[in-house]
């Protein structure tokens, strides 16, 4: 998927892998890596790309969420919040290959239920991690 035109251009920096570092060019981000036991990592008090992942989906989903809010005129309460869940594993068609999926909990109390589901559905087209996984990353939307 192309995009129309550049608004804004991330750049960060990754260097060593999962148990290395992480830095954005503006300095805003500078973490370590740590890689999971899970994964065959000593684990360690470093962040994963799957953490980063998770935490950038659920921050641009609300984005999302906001910018369909408002474009339909609907009040959208300042409790919104999403915990994501992004699972990686063997891929279940590419042997050797890995994949990811991502479970996302929905969260807005007060608002009507039939409301906030066309939101979280139509939100779901708008929002660009959305449209990046879209058809390559099984993606659940539940709210709660």
């Amino acid at each position: 998927m192309a995009i129309e035109k550049a608004l804004y251009t991330a750049t960060a920096t990754a260097t060593g892998g999962r148990a290395g570092t992480a830095k954005s060019s503006d300095g805003a981000l500078d973490v370590a890596l740590s890689t999971p036991a899970q994964l065959g990592g000593a684990g360690g008090p470093g962040t994963n790309p799957e953490q980063l992942f998770a935490a950038g989906y659920s921050a641009c989903f609300i984005g999302a969420m906001k910018a369909v809010s408002a474009r339909q005129k609907i009040a959208l309460p300042a409790e919104v919040s999403i915990t994501s869940d992004v699972a990686i594993g063997p891929h279940a068609n590419k042997p050797g290959a890995f994949g990811i999926q991502v479970d996302m909990k929905i969260s807005v109390p007060g608002m009507d239920r039939a409301q906030l589901e066309a939101l979280v559905a139509t939100a779901h087209e708008v929002c660009p991690y959305s449209n990046a996984t879209r058809g390559n990353v099984d993606v659940t939307l539940t709210i709660v």
